[in-house]
């Protein structure tokens, strides 16, 4: 199962962490020092959700993300989740 919402299409982004070295000075050593930069991924914050659609008199089961969900709490579920193609 691929990790996209299925409202706003967010998914899984690479990125990079710096990679540090070294004693920190008020520890006793030099200090620290950045000696490389590694790869990372972030990851959005998905939930699977059964959302009640009063206009279709059912739920429906969606995943989508914290954000996404604000939206449909903002502009109503048949609203958002018509504009996103899922009914």
């Amino acid at each position: 199962m691929s990790r996209v919402c299925s409202i706003r299409g967010s998914r899984v982004s690479s990125g990079r962490r710096i990679h540090r070295s070294g004693l920190a000075k008020k520890k006793g050593g030099i200090g620290r020092h950045v000696t490389k930069t590694v790869k990372r991924t972030f990851a959005p914050n998905l939930k699977v959700k059964r959302i009640w659609v009063p206009e279709l008199n059912r739920h429906v089961r969606v995943k989508l993300s914290a954000r996404a969900l604000k939206t449909v709490d903002k502009n109503g579920a048949f609203a958002t989740l018509r504009e996103a193609g899922l009914i």
